[in-house]
This record gives structure tokens, sequence and C-alpha cells, in this order.
């Protein structure tokens, strides 16, 4: 670009121009090619132009103290749990997409270290590596709860798809950590890990085909499976007399404290299957259930077919032994109808009181196998009434009693009501 207010002093040529050279920028004849005059360093930066330390060498933004801390923590949990080093990587991937999303980026850091576990379990399921999320809420002292409301808030965020995983897996990898071999107990009491993981998954599929898995903790049902099957397989008077805490005293294993309940509704299921076997002539108890654990395993789907059906029978006859007793009692109050000046609306009312054992409140009673919060349901806090001092002589309304709901032993019982007043009117 040509200076016009420049002219060269050799040969008096306007024809100026700038001329950057290196640092320094210089005005230059064109014609002769004479330098007119040099750049004045006092206005000039020095070292030229001003260029930022941010565009002339480029830095990555440096990541935060919790983030640096929490794949920390991820890679402390992967060594802990002995994985391979693509799960380890997997993880950090993982926890760094998940922390720096705005689900994660205002949250507690009780929070954001379940978050270290749940990527580590997210990664070691999409490798079919068997953990259980009472592993890591162990490992990161936090309750499992919490672990698993962080677990599936990932997996939405991330959008992760994780597979279905073998409750083989879970149960080998879970019994690898007792120490029972002939190494850690003595021989008496050691168990081959092979056949005490054959026996006690299969005593965890029974528990889920009789409703004792819905709803529950993996870990109690592992660890009562476990204790069960090692007694099942040398039924001695040793392993018999020992109990659990003892067990699992011996086998360095942390005892949980449902594991004991869970022990107790595996027996009563083992009981009730145990008592259909044809060939045992003596009542199966609690007490000697674990010598029949292994045949009630190799026949369980046709002893469970048959105690089902023998539980129905027996509920049938129940059932029709309580309607004849019913109707028996109602002709014998039908009678005293007749001279009695009581109403029939009494007469019912005595009648659900004296035959009220008849009915069952709790559908889960009249199962052989129920669901756990049918069977023992949790008694719900009632109201306080605001009724005071009620004597019964109250007037009550006809659109109030026809608002009542009858159950279904009231309605047959007013139809059987009505059915001998009327043959009781016909033959008078």
């Amino acid at each position: 670009m040509s200076r016009v207010a420049l002219k060269c002093p050799n040969c008096g040529s306007s024809n100026v121009v700038e001329d950057d050279l290196y640092a320094q920028s210089q005005s230059v004849c064109v014609d002769c090619g004479s330098v007119v005059s040099e750049g004045f360093l006092a206005n000039d930066p020095v070292g030229g132009s001003e260029v930022y330390y941010s565009h002339s060498a480029p830095q990555s933004k440096r990541p935060c103290s919790n983030l640096i801390k929490g794949l920390q923590r991820v890679r402390a949990l992967c060594r802990v749990l002995r994985v391979n080093s693509e799960i380890e990587k997997l993880s950090q991937t993982y926890f760094e997409q998940a922390y720096n999303h705005k689900s994660f980026i205002n949250v507690s850091l009780t929070k954001k270290e379940a978050l270290a576990g749940s990527c580590v379990l997210i990664s070691c399921r999409m490798h079919d590596w068997p953990v259980t999320v009472g592993t890591i809420a162990y490992l990161i002292d936090t309750d499992s709860g919490a672990v698993g409301a962080v677990y599936q808030e990932t997996l939405n965020t991330l959008n992760i798809c994780i597979p279905t995983l073998s409750v083989t897996d879970v149960m080998e990898a879970h019994c690898q950590e007792y120490k029972i071999t002939s190494e850690h107990v003595p021989a008496e009491l050691a168990a081959e890990a092979k056949e005490l993981t054959k026996r006690a998954l299969a005593l965890v599929e029974l528990a889920a085909d009789s409703w004792i898995v819905t709803g529950r903790r993996p870990v109690p049902i592992m660890i009562a499976a476990t204790y069960l099957s090692w007694q099942s397989l040398q039924p001695t008077k040793l392993r018999l007399k020992m109990t659990l805490d003892k067990f699992c005293q011996m086998t360095k294993v942390d005892k949980n404290r449902p594991a004991m309940k869970r022990v107790t509704e595996i027996k009563e299921m083992l009981c009730k299957l145990g008592n259909e076997i044809p060939w045992e002539k003596q009542e199966i108890t609690p007490n000697n259930v674990i010598q029949q654990v292994e045949d009630i395993l190799s026949y369980r789907f046709a002893l469970m077919r048959k105690a089902l059906k023998s539980y129905e029978d027996s509920l049938k006859a129940d059932i029709q032994q309580c309607d004849a007793k019913n109707k028996k009692t109602m002709r014998t109050k039908t009678a005293e109808l007749k001279t009695s000046s009581k109403t029939g609306s009494s007469v019912l009312e005595t009648e659900r009181a004296n035959n009220g054992a008849c009915d069952e409140p709790n559908w889960g009673k009249r199962l052989l196998f129920a669901p756990p919060c049918v069977v023992n349901p949790k008694k719900r806090k009632r109201a306080p009434s605001n009724q005071i001092n009620v004597t019964g002589d109250e007037e009550i309304s006809d659109s109030e009693i026809d608002s009542y709901i009858r159950t279904h032993q009231e309605v047959r019982e007013i139809a059987m009501t009505q059915k001998l007043l009327c043959q009781e009117s016909d033959n008078l």
C-alpha cells in the first residue's frame, strides 16, 4: 500500500509502500528500492505487534480438583476389584462424561462419590464382570439405595443400555469370596467352590420360584443360600450346629443382618416341598430339612407342582366345610327368627361376628407361596376418628346404608337367608 505523505529523498518518487520485515515495518521506495523511513519503535509494541499468550500458545482447560479426585477414586475402585485395563478406562470415560453433564454439576460430594461407584458398576456389567450394587456400596461406604438411584440416573443421562446379568456369574463371584477350601479351614469343614456354587445357585433359583427373592436385596439371599448349601453338602453334626455368625467368621465374610431371616424363609419353603416327598414318612421340620435338600433340589419341579395341588385341595375342603357350617347356622338362625324379636339385619350381624374366621382379608394367606409384602404387609397408621361417644343408636339414612360395600360372604348370607325365608313362607 503506497503512502502519499512520504517521498523518496533519492529519486523524489512518491511511490512509497510499507514493507513488514520480521517484527519491524519499513517504508520502501518502489522505484529505486531505497528505505525511506523505519518504523517508530517508541510507538510500536516491544517485539512487534501485540499477540495474546492464549492465541500464540493455546492450552487445554485444567480439570477441577473434584474431577481429579473422582477419577482417582474410580481407578482405586477398579484396582480393588482387580478388573482389566479396558474396564478401568471405560469407567473413567463414563465418569468424566457424567461429571460434566448438567445433571451432576451441582450435586453433593456424597452423590459424586456414588457416581464414581456407579460408573465402575456400569463398566463391569458392560463386560459381564459380576459385581453387585451391594459390593460397590460397601467399597465406597454408602447406602446401597443411594448407589442404585445414582446408577439408574447415570444410565438415563448417558443413554446406556446394560445387558442382563446372569445370576450364575454373580453366584460364582460371591462364592469365591468365602475362604472355605482345605487351605483355610479343617478338612471336615471344607467344601469345593464349584460344588458350593452349584448348590447355592439351585437354592437361589428355588427361592425365586417361591417369591422369596421378590423385592429383596441379593446379598443376604446369596449368603443364606451359601450357608445352607455348605450345610447340606455334608450334613454332619458339626456343620448343623454351626450358626450363621460362626460360619461368616470362619469364612472371613461380613455377615448381613437380614441374612438370618432369609435362612428362616428358605427353610420354611424347603419344609413345604420336603413334606411332599413320597418316601419320607416323618414330618419335615426346619430342624431336619437340611438332610433332605439334595432330594428336594433333584425333584423340585415335581414337588412344587404336588405341593401347590395339595394346598389347593386342602383350601377347597376348608371352604366347603366353612360353607356347610354357615348353611347349618343360617338354618338355626332362621328358625329362631320366627320366635325372636330380632330383625334380619341383627341376625346377619350376629352371624358375621360368629363366622368372621371364614373370611380371610389377606389374600396372600390363601396361597402356598406369595410375595413377602403380601404375606406380611406393613400395618398402616389409621387416622384418629372424629366421632366421640358413639353408642350405636344413631340414625342412619337409607342412602348411607345403600352405599355400604358388601363382601362375598355377606352376599351369600343374605341370599341364603332370603331363600330360606321364601321356603318357610311357602310351607306356611
